[in-house]
């Protein structure tokens, strides 16, 4: 009898530990969040803003602990230096060796559009941030594909709900963006119920640095149609609104038009005051708790207020957090199904993922370029926040 005491009483102490600490077991290994951006290369600095507000949006929402109901959350971080091949091999990595139970990405359009068979291999979901190419919630779509992104039709159709009639020229880059956000420009038109008709779509290479004989095509085109006369610059990375009205279009009547950009972009158009054009976020136009923090916050970090990607990647970790905390083992299926029709907080308001397509349902806005700046930061003016409703996104993919 005396053999079985000891034994029995090191059961209950033990039993009694577990007990003690519920937490230690039931919380489980570690959530494992991928993050693939362009962070080296042309993209580099939108990159750079999406994984800060990334970090900064899981910070918030877990109140700093990092972790969700429990489990703690573990960010991998990679750089597909915006190349396809590189995006698609660092995905199934992500889900294969380092067995990521989400991920987020990418800056290019290309590599994102290269990574979403990945995501239907291996059965994992997969959010799109910033990539906006229309194919990615259209014909390339599949179920595991989410996007907290906006589309190249929901700029499109931003743009479009400013130009009721007159004469619109395009100038973008010569690359699938830039040819993406032409045919979504036209056909947003159309779906807005516009009367403004294209008179010339201007292709100019990625490289260009000399837009002389790009600028003088567009300006022939629209000088003798019907006003508004409007040139729409649809440009990633450095915007060349500065050349452009360097050659003075005021003169044939005709606007320039230039889609959000970043904040060092933006700084080098005071000049163009009155100038108005359309934009996915900037920090001073959105009234809500979160975007209060994260403006804050950013500035006391950095020095700088945050930018339309550093709001973008805190959509996507709210995004990451809400669907988490939905299905808390990380189950890509059973995640599939909340995160359909989910609405989820951001610094620019509530958005939801659309049940047909996974496309995040969000509001715009449509600026002005200030006159009388404030300070270095102190760039646009509210004309007006374009909501869902003004923006009949179609259904693109084949559901």
């Amino acid at each position: 009898m005396k053999h079985l005491i000891k034994p029995l009483a090191m059961s209950i102490v033990a039993a009694f530990a577990v007990s003690a600490v519920p937490g230690a077991l039931a919380a489980g290994p570690d959530l494992k969040i991928a993050l693939i951006a362009g962070k080296t290369g042309a993209l580099e600095a939108y990159a750079k803003e999406t994984e800060t507000g990334f970090m900064m949006g899981l910070e918030y929402l877990t109140g700093g602990k990092m972790e969700i109901n429990g489990r703690k959350l573990k960010v991998i971080v990679k750089d597909d230096q915006s190349k396809p091949d590189l995006g698609r091999t660092l995905l199934a990595e992500a889900y294969g060796d380092d067995k990521a139970d989400i991920a987020v990405g990418t800056t290019s359009s290309g590599s994102a559009l290269a990574m979403l068979p990945v995501a239907k291999e291996y059965k994992k979901v997969l959010i799109i941030e910033p990539a906006v190419a229309d194919a990615i919630t259209g014909d390339k779509w599949n179920k595991y594909i989410f996007r907290t992104a906006r589309s190249s039709m929901q700029d499109a159709m931003a743009a479009a709900s400013t130009l009721k009639q007159g004469s619109v020229g395009f100038l973008t880059q010569d690359y699938a963006f830039g040819r993406d956000a032409i045919k979504a420009g036209k056909e947003a038109l159309a779906a807005t119920g516009s009367k403004a008709k294209v008179v010339h779509e201007e292709y100019a290479p990625m490289t260009t640095t000399d837009f002389t004989a790009s600028t003088q095509r567009l300006f022939d085109a629209l000088k003798d149609k019907p006003q508004p006369r409007v040139l729409q610059i649809v440009w990633a990375g450095p915007n060349p609104m500065n050349k452009l009205a360097d050659m003075k279009p005021e003169r044939y009547g005709i606007h320039l038009a230039p889609g959000g950009n970043i904040l060092p972009v933006m700084k080098t158009w005071k000049n163009y005051a009155g100038t108005e054009g359309t934009i996915y976020y900037y920090y001073a136009f959105p009234k809500n708790k979160m975007n209060d923090w994260l403006v804050a916050e950013h500035q006391k970090r950095f020095k700088a207020p945050p930018d339309m990607f550093t709001a973008g990647g805190f959509a996507a970790a709210s995004a990451v957090y809400t669907a988490l905390s939905k299905v808390p083992s990380g189950n890509s299926e059973q995640l599939v199904t909340a995160m359909e029709g989910m609405s989820f907080d951001t610094p620019k308001g509530k958005m939801s993922f659309r049940k047909e397509d996974h496309q995040a349902l969000q509001s715009m806005y449509h600026f002005r370029i200030k006159k009388n700046q404030a300070n270095e930061w102190d760039l646009l003016e509210l004309v007006r926040e374009i909501p869902v409703t003004d923006m009949p996104l179609p259904v693109k993919n084949k559901r």
